[in-house]
């Protein structure tokens, strides 16, 4: 009987070892996974590094290290969505204010190459609420800033470009109505009668005398010399 109970108890024993040893490698596997990772990136590899890290959060789901990672490997790859996605992932994940503070810094790199100012100036004031020492995140901060106000100038400029392009559109256009409605007047004027030669020679001798008189007054002038004002220059 005591043989009996002794034989269980080893087997027992030995189911418990088998079991946490199999927790033990499982629960390993994704951090060989996340360093293996991890030398890809060191390495710029980048590509790769992306797909050890998924493979490390899919043998641990939720491991933030994997998450965090999979992060920066997607920024130095250009994906800048991806990354966004990814960071807030691992803000709505940990309490960790040092995890917090890092992931809203990089969440805010990711921002700005997005050209998202608002949003990259709300991340990096949250990094900061955490260490407001940080001076890295402190100049991305007034970077941003900075460029938000620009694309708000531009963008000022540019509805101004259009307001005064309709403008100068409305005014050609008032110009040509103008114009068409002046020539539909003209055509609508009756044509008036051929002059008479009675009537034509009246009107050259007026313009004759009138040429005179215009030619007594300039040779006046001319004796008596004018004043005139030289032109400004620029």
């Amino acid at each position: 009987m005591n043989h009996s109970k002794h034989q269980i108890n080893k087997a027992v024993v030995v189911i418990v070892l088998f079991i946490v040893t199999t927790f033990n490698l499982f629960s390993q596997k994704e951090k060989k996974t996340l360093r293996s990772g991890n030398d890809d990136y060191k390495s710029g590899k980048y590509a790769n590094a992306e797909k050890k890290y998924l493979q490390s959060i899919n043998e641990k789901q939720g491991y933030l290290k994997g998450e965090y990672n999979l992060g920066n490997a997607y920024y130095k790859q250009g994906k800048y969505a991806d990354a966004v996605s990814q960071y807030e992932t691992v803000v709505r994940s940990t309490n960790n204010k040092d995890t917090l503070r890092q992931t809203f810094h990089n969440l805010g790199n990711a921002y700005l190459k997005k050209k998202e100012y608002e949003k990259a100036i709300s991340a990096y004031k949250n990094s900061l609420k955490i260490n407001a020492d940080d001076d890295s995140t402190r100049y991305n901060l007034a970077w941003a800033q900075r460029k938000l106000q620009q694309q708000q100038q531009q963008g000022g400029g540019k509805d101004q470009q259009n307001k005064d392009q309709n403008q100068q559109d409305q005014k050609k256009e008032d110009q040509k109505k103008q114009l068409s409605n002046k020539n539909d007047q003209q055509q609508q004027q009756p044509q008036q009668g051929a002059m008479s030669k009675e009537e034509a020679q009246r009107m050259l001798d007026a313009l004759k005398n009138n040429e005179k008189k215009i030619a007594v007054k300039r040779k006046h002038k001319d004796e008596k010399g004018e004043n005139v004002k030289p032109e400004k220059d620029w």
